[in-house]
């Protein structure tokens, strides 16, 4: 929020469900006042006043907001080095990015590397994780791109990068050759300057947009496109292009791990059983009105679960909490993932579990609760779940 300084979590619907002031969290009664009651912004507000942070990249500038507004408040304050003059510091390994990015090559798939970041900051990382002659693993390799521009525009050229002192070369690029860089550029010149047509035949419908571009021939769900900025990266090219996509999502990793354990475990089953508690004692309530007693009751019990959600979050040893949720709810992160998103990992690494001709089959893509009948039955005795947690 660009006018009090909080970083705020909104859930799907919009809504700020909770916020930070620094690296502490804002009150619920100074939330319902900032937000008027509802805590939802009008939507025109809501683009003036907001600014989406959605990506690792904004999580850096998250983070950095959040320690400059705590240093004014109590005075802490930490530098940032300079990534790129100490790569194995900044830069986690990955041991099987290679393998992957291997593996692909061997199956015939055409590689493009496309990021919004300056050649500089790119080869320092790339080179640590990949090795000295990690352009010759990439059929494309295009710096500064400057997503979503480069899904929409359609008279960016291509510049060439120096590999050397990494400054631009102006002269006119026809052709993208495997081991140079490239900067900016749009889909247009890229697919004009590698003539490349995927799928003359697909009977995929070619979108507005991709016909606009002359991008008939890349707009087929055969491209695969893996990113980690939903916003930058994903929405446009599943959008505009129909293209696969793949969200590189490390949170997920650490989430899917602390839920794993025991006390998580645990703790969602007292949720579960609570939750069940509530809905039994409404159903056999009936459509009567409730008196005092009754509404004292279901008070007590809705706070139980609000306390037990709050462990949870605690669990995850996030002090923003899950990125996937605002408090309960989905939150407007987890909402677009599943709106635009095909696939998502911790890791590019991940996709070494799978054959690069893997085809994945949702376990269930129903979304209302009227399909879901008859699911999530299962209930837990009160006095086993507390007995398994002395024993934990």
């Amino acid at each position: 929020d660009k006018e009090t300084g909080w970083i705020c979590h909104l859930s799907y619907t919009h809504k700020v469900a909770v916020a930070w002031e620094g690296r502490q969290k804002v009150s619920r009664a100074r939330l319902m006042e900032e937000y008027t009651g509802k805590r939802a912004l009008h939507p025109t507000e809501r683009k003036k006043r907001l600014k989406p942070l959605n990506d690792l990249f904004s999580m850096a500038e998250c983070c950095l907001i959040a320690d400059t507004v705590q240093f004014f408040k109590d005075g802490a304050y930490r530098s940032v080095p300079l990534v790129a003059a100490d790569p194995g510091r900044y830069f986690e390994e990955q041991p099987y990015l290679k393998e992957v990015i291997s593996k692909l090559k061997v199956s015939g798939k055409r590689l493009i590397f496309a990021s919004n970041s300056p050649f500089w900051y790119v080869d320092a990382g790339m080179r640590h994780v990949m090795g000295e002659n990690w352009r010759e693993d990439w059929d494309v390799v295009i710096v500064s791109a400057g997503k979503p521009l480069f899904y929409t525009e359609d008279s960016r050229p291509f510049r060439e990068v120096s590999s050397v002192t990494g400054r631009v070369k102006f002269k006119k690029i026809d052709t993208l050759e495997k081991g140079e860089v490239y900067t900016e550029g749009c889909l247009r010149e890229l697919i004009r300057c590698t003539n490349w047509n995927l799928s003359p035949d697909d009977p995929t419908p070619t979108t507005l947009t991709a016909a606009k571009l002359g991008a008939d021939g890349l707009a087929t769900p055969k491209v695969l496109y893996i990113g980690d900025s939903l916003f930058a990266d994903l929405v446009d090219a599943k959008r505009e292009f129909g293209w696969t996509t793949a969200a590189v999502t490390p949170e997920v990793g650490h989430e899917i791990a602390m839920q794993s354990r025991t006390q998580f475990v645990l703790s969602q089953q007292t949720i579960d059983l609570l939750l069940g508690v509530l809905r039994s004692v409404q159903d056999k309530l009936g459509n009567g009105l409730r008196d005092e007693e009754d509404i004292r009751i279901i008070d007590a019990v809705e706070r139980l679960v609000s306390r037990w959600r709050d462990q949870q979050t605690m669990m995850l040893g996030n002090p923003f909490g899950s990125v996937f949720r605002a408090r309960y709810q989905p939150s407007l992160f987890a909402h677009s993932l599943r709106r635009y998103c095909d696939l998502y990992m911790s890791s590019v690494s991940s996709l070494r579990h799978y054959s690069p001709q893997h085809r994945f089959y949702p376990s269930d893509a129903r979304l209302l609760s009227h399909e879901m009948g008859g699911e999530g039955g299962e209930c837990w005795d009160l006095e086993d779940v507390l007995e398994a947690a002395v024993y934990d």
